[in-house]
């Protein structure tokens, strides 16, 4: 790698000096989010939520013997010399809770998980035999227990099925409904409001007029929160009146736990959310050294305190702002442990450029060989570039060059 220091007039990162490090914004950011505080949930609303308590078994599970599969509820000792035939002398079900036995020299029909009768020892599964139901021929032999759930295998009575701070998962719901849980004290999803910035916006579906493009941030954004574990609502887009936002924002506030929005914080003549937010005094613009998404706003609004992150309007920049700074904030948000995503080290296929002073995230494939491989349109207006990568490869803020097949770090998208 060449290295800032090396690259001459070109590589000057004196104006850089003032950017804030990417380390430095995300520790703000999560320095002012709060988890959110735990509320009793429905169990079929608990999905994507983080326990908040711990969740133990009332009984043993399962509660009694049972069989594992359908077939012949025996004694061993009965069909240690096989094939034997032995009468059918009961059917028992699942669910049936009526007491049944099985003496010497006898067989009760069974069926998958339900209870096995007083003196059986063993299940035939079915296979091994004729299936009759008024006798049955039995073909192979079974060692005491085939093919039997005892009581308690899965988890014992009193036993802790699932510590605080478990993201619940389907596994996780799964469990809780098995030891009888109707209700739970979770931290819910974070409730996340997402708002794109621009006179120049217009739906998908609508036509383009001179000048105009359909938004693709509020849905990209969207999505993101989604995947990160929160519950997004878009909102409709907003022009460049900051009167306008700020009617947006106060409306939007009482449905909200973050506020997302993009576009409108750079240096241009027209950039509503820095003149809208600004005058409060709550929310913060300043330059973070990194490529895309170098111009960043965070702050809070409301009584609440609802945390607002102003990202950049280019599709890349908005995108690779919400990895590295929103989603670690919704984790946090979600009693998650939160910080700088999580990097693997790769070999570069092809050559890098990088601006001194500025880490760049660059769009490539990571490979299964361990290659990653730089996609085609780097720019912070390209989205399909984006969308055909599956990784961010970074360049530290003091390298200017990356040879091919040199060491990266890389973020899986």
């Amino acid at each position: 790698m060449r290295s800032a220091d090396q690259a001459g007039p070109a590589g000057s990162a004196g104006s850089e000096s003032l950017l804030k490090p990417v380390e430095a914004h995300l520790s703000d950011i999560l320095a002012t989010v709060r988890p959110l505080a735990p509320i009793e949930l429905d169990l079929e609303q608990s999905l994507g939520a983080t326990l908040a308590e711990e969740v133990s078994a009332p009984v043993p599970l399962p509660p009694f013997d049972n069989s594992a599969m359908d077939g012949y509820a025996v004694r061993a000792d009965d069909i240690s010399e096989v094939p034997v035939t032995l009468p059918v002398i009961d059917d028992v079900a699942a669910g049936s809770d009526e007491l049944r036995a099985v003496g010497p020299g006898h067989a009760v029909r069974i069926m998958t998980g339900a209870p096995l009768p007083a003196g059986a020892d063993t299940v035939v599964p079915v296979e091994w035999t004729d299936g009759g139901t008024v006798s049955v021929r039995i073909n192979r032999s079974a060692e005491p227990g085939n093919a039997i759930r005892r009581a308690g295998e899965d988890v014992q009575a009193g036993e802790v099925v699932l510590k605080p701070g478990t993201l619940i998962g389907a596994a996780q719901l799964g469990i809780m409904a098995g030891v009888g849980r109707r209700r739970v004290l979770a931290r819910p999803r974070p409730r996340v409001v997402v708002i794109a910035t621009g006179a120049e916006l217009v739906e998908p579906g609508g036509q383009l007029g001179p000048g105009q493009i359909w938004d693709s941030n509020s849905f990209t954004l969207t999505a993101a929160v989604r995947e990160a574990g929160g519950e997004a609502f878009r909102a409709g887009a907003v022009g460049d009146d900051p009167a306008v936002l700020l009617d947006r924002l106060d409306t939007d506030l009482v449905r909200a736990d973050a506020i997302i929005t993009s576009g409108g914080v750079s240096m241009g003549a027209y950039e509503p959310v820095k003149e809208a937010l600004s005058p409060l005094g709550t929310v913060r613009f300043e330059k973070v050294a990194m490529q895309p998404g170098m111009p960043q706003g965070f702050g809070v609004l409301g009584d609440d305190q609802v945390p607002i992150f102003a990202l950049p309007g280019n599709p890349v920049s908005s995108f690779v702002s919400f990895v590295l700074f929103v989603r670690p904030a919704l984790d946090k948000m979600r009693g998650l442990p939160a910080g700088m995503p999580e990097s693997v080290t790769a070999c570069v296929t092809g050559s890098l450029r990088s601006p001194a002073g500025r880490r760049s995230y660059l769009r490539g494939v990571l490979a299964a060989d361990g290659t990653v491989s730089p996609v085609h349109g780097q720019g912070s207006h390209q989205l399909a570039a984006l969308a055909s990568a599956n990784a961010l490869i970074m360049v530290p803020e003091d390298v200017t060059e990356v040879p091919a097949g040199a060491e990266v770090e890389v973020i899986r998208l």
